[in-house]
């Protein structure tokens, strides 16, 4: 199985500790892709106008500034760094040993700076979303694209892909054709805020319950287990099925 987060914009620091080490973190054929967004988001960082161009406000300059120190920073485990509403909702440091073992291989983040990560990674903070226009580089989601063709496929395996992205993050890979009939978006009604909050709590429930589902209807058996859910089928062959997913007056939260 394989569970696409978004990342998150909020995110946690350290004072002190060790810098990345780039050679260790997951998915190394994003290497060259990961260094030249890099030096492109440092160079937009370091501008007066570095808040516009990153699309944030003005009060955000002491975030910006991470994005220059990259190289010297503390690194955090990708499973600490990202906070915020879906990330309390999933909760990895609180999961039992093979829930956290599972979530360590299902789990991979699609991150604007680095392209895809696991929990384990660990990596500086950063301000950086998917919806930027980076310079000379372009639209950052059209520059992951291409890299990032055949890593959800290859870690995908031969279980079901279950997308939890954001629409923003989605436009940075979608699966082929060849996979679709074993990709399902998990979608929430309602607010945002509930929203990514039902999402965070799918993908923690999926990791606990540990059943490695091949197809759409036995991934949907798995989360009605604890949440309301209605399963539709796809459009047509290239889109994915839609699992519509709420939570029941039972205690989850």
């Amino acid at each position: 199985m394989l569970i696409l987060l978004p990342p998150s914009e909020t995110k946690t620091g350290r004072t002190r500790g060790r810098a990345a080490r780039p050679e260790l973190i997951s998915f190394p054929e994003l290497a060259s892709t990961r260094i030249a967004v890099a030096g492109a988001l440092a160079r937009v960082s370091a501008h007066p106008e570095a808040p516009a161009l990153l699309g944030v406000s003005a009060g955000l300059r002491a975030d910006i500034a991470h994005n220059v120190r990259l190289d010297s920073a503390p690194a955090v485990p990708v499973a600490d760094l990202y906070t915020g509403v879906l990330y309390d909702a999933l909760d990895l440091p609180s999961l039992d040993t093979s829930a956290r073992r599972r979530a360590n291989r299902w789990l991979v983040v699609i991150s604007a700076l680095y392209g895809a990560l696991r929990p384990v990674d660990k990596i500086p903070p950063y301000r950086l979303s998917m919806a930027v226009n980076l310079g000379d580089l372009g639209p950052l989601a059209s520059v992951w694209r291409a890299p990032l063709a055949e890593v959800p496929p290859a870690a995908a395996g031969r279980g079901v892909i279950v997308d939890c992205r954001s629409s923003t993050y989605a436009a940075a890979w979608v699966p082929p054709a060849d996979l679709a009939a074993r990709w399902v978006q998990i979608r929430v009604p309602g607010a945002t805020h509930m929203a990514k909050h039902t999402r965070g709590l799918v993908a923690r429930h999926l990791c606990e319950a540990g059943v490695d589902a091949r197809t759409a209807t036995a991934l949907e058996r798995v989360v009605a287990q604890r949440f309301g859910t209605t399963l539709t089928s796809p459009s047509s062959p290239s889109r994915p099925w839609i699992l519509n997913t709420w939570i029941l007056d039972t205690g989850v939260r």
